[in-house]
């Protein structure tokens, strides 16, 4: 398995698939001056030309540069879920996801590509979670939950049973959203309140 992203969050995912006993051959990163990660060699930029044979994670938080570097490059994607994360077998988990420790996925479950599933966050039954979303630790999404392509669950959260989030939305730490929120709206507070919507603030 080869990681692309030599970050912190890389650090997690590397740790996560020690755990499973899955090799880590490398990493990718712009950065040609970051030569190593947790004693693994990191090669530099990826060259196209070059293309590797095995998996590979993209190990960046940055949903959006977790998008770009899918639409940039091909390659064969593997997942990481952590071994004490509970996942349901009647789950569904895309390509390039990972699950850290501790996580919950219930029965009924869609996690789509290049998703994060942060520490002790609990996905329950039937939710539909887009590509490329980000949810943090401690997040709570309640039953048929839909989260869009994107969006940012940040930690300590709390999404009630139904609720709908739109694309690249950010929902604030500890928030509790009770009322569906629009593609590319910022929610904060208890009950949630939108405050930004494409930029605009309110």
């Amino acid at each position: 398995m080869y990681l692309f992203g030599a970050s912190g969050h890389a650090k997690v995912i590397i740790e996560i698939l020690e755990k499973l006993g899955v090799k880590v051959i490398g990493l990718f990163d712009d950065n040609p001056h970051i030569k190593q990660l947790l004693d693994y060699p990191v090669y530099g930029p990826y060259d196209p030309a070059n293309p590797i044979a095995d998996t590979l994670i993209i190990s960046i938080g940055n949903n959006t540069y977790r998008k770009k570097i899918s639409e940039l490059y091909s390659f064969r994607y593997g997942m990481a879920i952590h071994p004490s994360a509970m996942i349901s077998s009647r789950a569904i988990i895309g390509n390039g996801t990972v699950i850290m420790g501790n996580a919950i996925i219930n029965s009924g479950a869609q996690l789509g590509n290049h998703v994060i599933i942060n520490t002790a966050a609990s996905v329950d039954h039937d939710c539909r979670i887009g590509d490329f979303v980000h949810i943090s630790p401690n997040a709570t999404l309640c039953g048929g939950v839909s989260v869009g392509e994107g969006t940012i669950i940040g930690a300590a959260a709390i999404l009630i049973p139904g609720v709908n989030v739109g694309k690249w939305a950010t929902v604030g730490a500890g928030s509790v959203v009770i009322r569906d929120v629009p593609d590319n709206a910022t929610v904060v507070g208890n009950p949630g309140k939108i405050i930004k919507i494409d930029g605009k603030s309110f």
